[in-house]
């Protein structure tokens, strides 16, 4: 197609100039400025689709950049849903062993008891009963009587004391059980919540592709569209030249300096600019503004915001992000929303100022935090947008907001 363009582009410019040479005659100088506003109207043109592929190809970077983020994101994701799986099996595996070891202690108190009524049967002359009192009054003399009792208390006291160990180490097992069966369960809720973590982020990566594609789609038409208006600029450079020449020959005149480029000048322009952010104020101002540049260039991985790396490349959790957000205020806050969820003071949400740390009750208590702004606005770093600004006054954060808020700097 390229070289069909090219063909013809060579064609016209000949007959443009052939033209020109034999009927320079009847070419005035409304002509010439006819051929020049054509090709300002088609340099303008061109500057237009230059920037516009400009902004194509910046554009083009940053999806990649945030397709490339996500490709990470779920790459850790997979590792910690398989992490936690491998977490639910072992857990589960201990509980199979609790549950073994109970049937087992109870099983040994039965045998105990039933090994004491043998015990006091065998101290029976005559069969049939096993009662203690039986035992007692079954004895020949008062010397055999006091044995007896003797005997009978040893033989109680000792299984006694053997039946409580049990039945203690089975109380003790079954507490066991009861903590692994709610660590279970919080694994289990984990899990889940990976998962759907999971899917938004591989169907925001799907959304990214998409739009990618649409987007080298459209650069490819602008490139062949911007093709064929340089082709035109060319045709009428040329033939403004040849038109130029013409004259000079038919009027003998000296020839005359131009300076509409027929060269095509390319100007180049700087998109690249610096903006100097000045951060200054209360530490409120510092902690609820220094994460908006965040906003649209991050992605939510589980343990994220902890390292140099992650920071760099906009990888949060909720508490990491908000963690690294008091820090560059020069508050040294702990990364865990269970940590984060006792310091400083606990406020009414009546009395709710921006820079306030407010929980969510997700897949468990406690289980989400953000950082207050004001209007029933937070931000943090949510598992489907990355860092962004949320409403806790109505929807999805409303239903899971605590009313746990903590105030820790001013």
């Amino acid at each position: 197609m390229r070289e069909i363009r090219g063909l013809v582009k060579d064609s016209v410019v000949v007959v443009t100039i052939m033209s020109s040479l034999f009927f320079v005659q009847t070419v005035s100088a409304e002509t010439k400025e006819e051929i020049q506003a054509q090709r300002s109207e088609v340099q303008s043109s061109i500057d237009e689709k230059e920037q516009e592929l400009q902004e194509i190809k910046e554009e083009l970077i940053e999806l990649n950049e945030q397709i490339m983020r996500l490709d990470e994101a779920i790459e850790d994701n997979e590792q910690k849903i398989d992490e936690t799986e491998t977490e639910i099996t072992d857990v589960e595996a201990e509980v199979s062993e609790l549950e073994e070891k109970i049937d087992e202690i109870q099983q040994n108190i039965e045998r105990r008891n039933e090994i004491l009524k043998e015990r006091i049967s065998s101290l029976q002359e005559i069969g049939g009963s096993s009662s203690y009192l039986e035992v007692l009054l079954g004895s020949t003399n008062f010397v055999d009587f006091v044995d007896r009792v003797a005997l009978v208390h040893k033989i109680t006291q000792a299984d006694q004391d053997l039946l409580e160990s049990q039945e203690k180490d089975k109380l003790e097992v079954e507490k066991n059980k009861v903590e692994l069966d709610n660590k279970l369960e919080e694994l289990e809720d984990m899990k889940a919540e990976y998962e759907e973590m999971q899917q938004q982020i591989v169907a925001q990566k799907e959304q990214n592709e998409e739009l990618k594609d649409e987007l080298k789609e459209k650069e490819e038409e602008n490139s062949e569209y911007l093709d064929d208006l340089k082709i035109e600029d060319e045709i009428l450079a040329k033939k403004e030249k040849a038109l130029k020449e013409a004259e000079e020959q038919q009027r003998a005149q000296e020839q005359a300096t131009r300076s509409n480029g027929s060269n095509g000048a390319i100007e180049q322009y700087s998109s690249n600019s610096s903006e100097t952010v000045s951060v200054s104020g209360s530490t409120v101002d510092i902690v609820t503004s220094v994460g908006k540049k965040y906003i649209g260039n991050s992605v939510y991985v589980f343990g994220g915001g902890r390292s140099a790396y992650d920071i760099a490349n906009g990888r949060f959790d909720c508490s990491g992000f908000v963690s690294w957000a008091f820090k560059q205020a020069g508050i040294s806050l702990p990364a865990s929303t269970s940590s984060l969820s006792s310091v400083g003071s606990k406020v009414s949400t009546s009395d709710m100022q921006p820079g306030d740390l407010v929980f969510f009750n997700t897949y468990k208590t406690n289980g989400h935090v953000g950082i207050y702004l004001g209007n029933n606005k937070f931000i943090g770093s949510q598992n489907s947008t990355g860092v962004a600004i949320a409403d806790m006054g109505s929807g999805y954060w409303e239903s899971k907001f605590s009313g746990h808020v903590r105030r820790v700097g001013s």
